[in-house]
């Protein structure tokens, strides 16, 4: 798999092609190597798909630090409600239950 790059000047995208390039190098940038292996496949496999909402939710979780990222996907740490949804889209895709 390559790299994702920083690069999204390119004329020919759109603003949300922008935005998911922005989002993909997050998710597979994020600090921590268990959490770019949660959200990376996540963005490389369903980000595209998500629905506008779906993917404010999800830039939303993205704020969050690492460490509490991993106890709530891992189900260790109850998922504060207003961050549930998001999290359940990146369970549900790599069949966390």
């Amino acid at each position: 798999m390559t790299e994702p790059r920083d690069d999204d000047t390119a004329p020919d995208l759109t603003e949300r092609e922008k935005r998911l390039k922005r989002l993909r190098i997050r998710c597979w940038r994020r600090g921590t190597k268990e959490m770019d292996l949660l959200f990376g496949p996540f963005a490389d496999g369903a980000m595209a798909d998500l629905s506008q909402d779906d993917l404010d939710a999800f830039e939303t979780l993205m704020d969050e630090n690492d460490q509490d990222l991993y106890l709530w996907i891992s189900g260790t740490q109850p998922v504060p409600d207003p961050l549930l949804p998001a999290v359940q889209m990146v369970r549900d895709f790599h069949n966390i239950a």
